[in-house]
């Protein structure tokens, strides 16, 4: 820099230095004081912070301008133009040795790579961000570990999904870092698997402790996401009306910040509610809004998802050819798979099984009830388990094979199949109570 100005080290020095101090330092014979860097920084004409550390003035504050811009993209347009920001930000972060500004555009890939369905992907960003960022207190760590049970989650690992969250809300509360945010991400996240797995106390508890938290949280789109959230448990409790006005609060806030993605995740769940609730009309009108957004954002695997749950609502209406159509091309393993989405690919064999039967073809059907079952077991979602192993059961019942059906009937005992509980439409009805 003295060169590029074309002053002499005496020039550079005067009048509180000599030109051998700036010849030493300039050597790297010594370090200077920070009384020394002021004053030689004032000659040179920058400011301290870049003679020390040889960053640009104000570039971390132009990267988080410029990461803010790339979270905008993610919200409302497409996520492979999202990444590409995130990319050229997480460069120029790390050769600046801008750590915080690094591992916020790694945690943003993450979410890009979530929102394309390469889990994989997924995971290893939100790794990194947690790696970056070991030294800094746990609730920063936080959005990281909850990306990372989230990509476990979709992938059909609901029980490692649960740990990771579990183990780091024990984390903060034997740290005494009881954090708002942090907690409130937390038991958000967390209630997707417990009601998957069948454990609806533990998910209403985790509902209880999110509307607590909710009024000491400033973020509005964590307390949109606790209320999209909180509305599967209410389900569960056949609490059906709070449901959709707890989803039409999420909706509001998604709607005020213009983040397209939830906002599309609000109207599936809608679509969910409805189904659950039998207005099948209102169902499909939901869940085919939520399936033209997530397809103009492409985000595949969440489209394909919502896919299923269309076909489910499609053939309770009477259109099973409709529905088989829509299904056929989702269980392609680059839709759904056991790697990928394995509740809702399970969920696919479930219903063309059912729209199997339902034309008579029972190889067919009890080939598509066993390929749901191994996909389901492997994930533990007790809902649907129960509910296939009652199809299963009766289908091998039907066709005289009775041990074979008590087998089936036997795995399915330990789940149950409860409203809010299962991927796919209400829940099979209670059996009446036997009596002697």
């Amino acid at each position: 820099m003295r060169t590029e100005r074309g002053l002499t080290q005496k020039q550079l020095a005067e009048p509180a230095y000599t030109a051998a101090y700036v010849s030493t330092l300039e050597a790297g014979k010594v370090r200077p004081s920070e009384t020394a860097l002021r004053h030689l920084a004032g000659r040179l004409g920058i400011t301290l912070e870049e003679l020390a550390t040889g960053r640009p003035p104000h570039l971390a504050t132009e990267l988080r301008l410029r990461l803010t811009d790339a979270r905008r993209v993610l919200s409302t347009g497409e996520a492979e133009d999202a990444a590409v920001r995130y990319r050229a930000l997480r460069a120029e972060a790390a050769g600046h040795s801008l750590v915080a500004e690094e591992a916020a555009a790694v945690q943003g890939l993450g979410d890009c790579a979530l929102e394309t369905g390469d889990l994989v992907a997924a995971r290893d960003h939100f790794a990194e961000v947690e790696r970056l960022l070991a030294d800094e207190p746990l609730p920063r760590r936080v959005p990281a570990v909850r990306g990372r049970a989230t990509a476990h989650l979709l992938a059909g690992e609901l029980r490692y999904a649960c740990y990771l969250l579990e183990s780091t809300v024990d984390e903060l509360n034997a740290a005494g870092l009881h954090d708002p945010d942090a907690l409130l991400l937390l038991y958000t996240a967390v209630i997707a698997p417990y009601m998957d797995m069948g454990a609806h106390a533990r998910a209403a508890h985790a509902a209880e402790l999110a509307l607590a938290l909710a009024p000491k949280v400033d973020n509005p789109a964590l307390v949109a996401s606790m209320h999209r959230g909180v509305a599967r448990t209410l389900i569960a409790e056949g609490r059906i009306a709070e449901a959709d006005a707890s989803l039409a609060k999420a909706q509001e806030l998604y709607q005020q910040l213009h983040i397209r993605t939830e906002l599309a995740h609000c109207h599936w769940m809608r679509g969910y509610v409805h189904s659950q609730d039998g207005d099948l009309r209102k169902a499909e009108s939901e869940l085919r809004i939520a399936r033209d957004m997530l397809a103009s954002k492409k985000a595949p695997l969440f489209t394909v998802q919502v896919e299923v749950e269309l076909a489910d609502v499609l053939r309770r209406r009477g259109k099973a050819a409709e529905a088989e159509e829509l299904l056929r091309p989702l269980l392609a393993p680059s839709a759904l798979g056991a790697e990928r989405g394995a509740v809702h690919a399970g969920g696919a064999h479930r219903l063309l099984g059912l729209i199997a039967e339902e034309r008579s073809d029972t190889e067919a059907a009890e080939e598509h009830y066993c390929a749901a079952l191994s996909l389901l077991e492997r994930t533990g979602a007790a809902g649907d388990l129960a509910d296939l192993c009652r199809l299963l059961g009766d289908l091998l019942r039907r066709t005289g094979r009775t041990d074979a059906a008590l087998d089936a009937y036997r795995t399915g005992l330990g789940h149950r199949a409860a409203p809010g509980t299962t991927t796919l439409g209400p829940a099979p009805a209670a059996p009446p109570l036997w009596r002697p």
